[in-house]
């Protein structure tokens, strides 16, 4: 028995599937969401937004060690319970999703909490969707199940955790107590331990670990790569690297970790060699993990696929052929784990879906930031990704200190810009920025190369002084010199 039909149905509430639903309900369709836990997805109630106010926090404290230098003379005592309620009471609503809902039914949309998996189609090729008990039925079906924290496979982590939250879980265990936190405890806890040790270092471990050590906590960040922050520039990981280490973590990469257990300060993380590591607590920032277990193979499609192939229009593809009526954003395509990618896919769907003029602008401009201090901002290819795919490169480099707003900040000026050229078409292909507001300098760059600016015309542009962003008329001079 169905118990109700609709235009389209989507799976997986996040920024993606929200923008998606609440746009097409608006437009007049009958849509169904589901998910299984909060509506807005993992970024304002685990990720990008609480993990900010962190950050923010943790950078005002570490700002009164410069009044020294520069001003006078101040002193700062860490109270992370005002940082735990800012983020329960203004970004969470203590990590309930209602406002969300509401939001979404206003618009016409019918919203069921669970846990949907895919049945194949109806006679007239319609989708059936399983949630529970329920059974719906829709001509048009979005994925936007998104990911889950990954707990790799060492011995002893998972038995240290208990049991699992699972793909879907709202990630509200019985609060952050147990000795083995994801980001979910993280962003839950109401006070920090005494030490941590942090498994990755990758953006949210390395962004946590330096927020949690400026408020005191004794970090030691354990990365298995030859360096924290692979996938950015070794320039950019170097600098990073630097900062943290004098700022007293002990980050080391290249490492192996033998076994996770009880032990010592509460875990005892035993590594290659012998050497062992304990603390109070162990935060895994070891990557993600895709929610694809929705009944893919009723479809045709791997049940074990790790992302969905789309098209321009974010149709899902099988084999390079189109799956009709079933498309997908966010991380679950593999084009980036971040919201603003989930949401710009959103509205290339929704204007598909809509029969208006595409809004695809290709992935070559595909930009983030690593909310380290300095911040680490990157747009398209570095320079290795560049040269794997035969481009004639050319690069070129300057230091933030050695700009005249950097030299004029003084403490805390780390950083650098890097370039990559495209030198036969004298164009930017990649660029990173590490820098105090580095995400913001960004957007300058983001738009050389989406846009495909000429280095001509970068090098000739005017560049207020004294600005951090001046820089890049440095490095370009660079790229051009060489």
């Amino acid at each position: 028995m169905t118990d109700a039909d609709f235009d389209l149905a989507v799976l997986g509430m996040g920024p993606g599937g929200e923008q998606v639903a609440e746009d097409m309900a608006a437009a007049g369709w009958s849509v169904l969401g589901v998910d299984p836990g909060l509506v807005g997805g993992e970024c304002p109630y685990f990720g990008c937004i609480p993990s900010k106010m962190i950050i923010r926090a943790a950078q005002t404290l570490n700002e009164t060690q410069t009044v020294e230098t520069l001003a006078g003379h101040a002193s700062a005592e860490p109270d992370y319970a005002k940082v735990a309620r800012r983020i329960a009471g203004e970004a969470t609503d203590d990590w309930n999703d209602q406002v969300a809902v509401d939001r979404f039914t206003d618009k016409g949309g019918t919203f069921v909490r669970g846990a949907a998996r895919l049945d194949g189609r109806t006679d007239d090729g319609r989708f059936r969707i399983l949630v529970g008990d329920e059974v719906f039925t829709a001509a048009n079906v979005t994925l936007n199940t998104g990911t889950a924290p990954a707990i790799p496979p060492i011995p002893g982590l998972r038995e240290l955790r208990g049991d699992d939250a699972g793909p879907h879980g709202l990630g509200d265990r019985p609060g952050p107590a147990g000795p083995v936190w994801t980001n979910r405890e993280a962003m839950r806890a109401t006070a920090l331990p005494a030490s941590l040790i942090v498994i990755g270092g990758g953006a949210i471990g390395v962004e946590l670990a330096q927020a949690f050590a400026r408020f005191g906590v004794e970090v030691t960040v354990l990365e298995g790569a030859p360096r924290i922050l692979g996938p950015e520039e070794p320039e950019a990981s170097e600098a990073v690297t630097d900062v943290l280490r004098r700022e007293g973590l002990d980050v080391r990469a290249g490492v192996k970790i033998e076994t996770v257990g009880a032990g010592g300060r509460g875990v005892e993380v035993v590594l290659g060699g012998g050497d062992r590591v304990s603390a109070e607590k162990v935060l895994v920032a070891a990557g993600r993990r895709p929610n694809l277990d929705v009944g893919l193979d009723t479809l045709g499609l791997d049940a074990g696929a790790r992302t969905l192939d789309v098209d321009d229009g974010m149709r899902v593809l099988n084999s390079d052929a189109i799956v009709d009526n079933l498309y997908a954003v966010g991380d679950i395509t593999g084009r980036g784990a971040f919201t603003h990618v989930s949401v710009w896919q959103a509205g290339v769907l929704v204007a598909a879906l809509k029969g208006e003029p595409s809004r695809f602008g290709g992935y070559h401009g595909l930009s983030w930031v690593t909310f380290t201090d300095p911040e680490v901002g990157r747009v398209g290819l570095t320079e290795a990704q560049a040269r794997e795919r035969g481009i004639t490169v050319r690069t070129g480099t300057t230091s933030i200190a050695s700009s005249t707003r950097g030299w004029i900040h003084g403490p805390g000026n780390d950083g650098v810009v890097k370039l990559v050229a495209d030198a036969d078409r004298g164009v930017l292909v990649g660029a990173t920025v590490v820098s105090p507001y580095g995400g913001e300098i960004l957007g300058l760059l983001t738009l050389a190369v989406h846009a495909a600016v000429p280095l001509d015309s970068l090098a000739t542009m005017h560049y207020a002084y004294p600005t951090l962003h001046r820089a890049v008329l440095a490095a370009v001079q660079d790229l051009q010199a060489g």
